[in-house]
């Protein structure tokens, strides 16, 4: 049985160098590493000539102004908008992920998950969806919380949603795969997939990240 997905041009950038050659080891053979880095100016050189669809971004990085992963994040989107950042580190400090996902990353993923998770994710957030370690999951949406000091307030666009929908938005809202939320509602996967289409369209929303916003701005996760 052959593998026809599509070749996903990857960044790892990591200051040490036995992580990326691990790395890179360990990542599914449609997972094309274009380069690796080890400092802020490094990857910030790369990402702008290279332009990889997805860099696997370590949040403490040497270099620059001292700003690390998310430092990474601001200074090289302008230059390629198409790239997406995904953070791969072994922090799970409040200010670590606060300050790379408010930079811009798609996601944030501990470094003990499998070379096969993190393919996953990889592949995930290039098509879009918002990505998080299922630990840390509810500890990043408590995080946002936390900072902006709000509670949830009554939203008429909540509205549109049925409960089930309501269900199905909040699991796949904290990153969950289709699959863990069939799993945790007792629904099958194709009940899932329904269920999101109809909320993003009832929500005018395009994607599973965009879905994600939607609900840490309400405070509904």
């Amino acid at each position: 049985m052959t593998d026809d997905r599509q070749s996903l041009s990857t960044l790892i950038v990591d200051d040490h160098s036995i992580f990326r050659s691990g790395l890179r080891a360990d990542l599914a053979s449609d997972i094309h590493v274009v380069g690796e880095a080890a400092s802020v100016d490094e990857a910030i050189t790369l990402v702008t000539e290279l332009k990889p669809r997805v860099v696997l971004l370590d949040v403490h990085l040497p270099g620059g102004f001292g700003g690390g992963g998310a430092e990474v994040v601001t200074r090289a989107a302008p230059a390629s908008p198409e790239t997406l950042f995904l953070a791969l580190s072994v922090s799970d400090a409040a200010d670590d992920v606060v300050r790379v996902i408010r930079a811009g990353a798609r996601g944030y993923i501990t470094k003990s998950s499998s070379g096969a998770d993190v393919s996953d994710a990889a592949r995930r957030v290039a098509e879009g969806d918002a990505v998080f370690s299922p630990r840390l999951a509810g500890f990043v949406l408590d995080a946002f919380g936390a900072i902006s000091g709000e509670t949830a307030q009554a939203d008429h666009e909540l509205d549109r949603l049925s409960k089930r929908e309501q269900e199905v938005m909040r699991l796949i809202a904290r990153g969950y795969a289709y699959k863990e939320v069939a799993a945790d509602l007792f629904i099958s996967i194709k009940t899932v997939e329904t269920h999101v289409s109809s909320v993003l369209r009832k929500l005018q929303l395009s994607s599973r990240h965009e879905l994600t916003a939607w609900a840490l701005e309400r405070k509904l996760l």
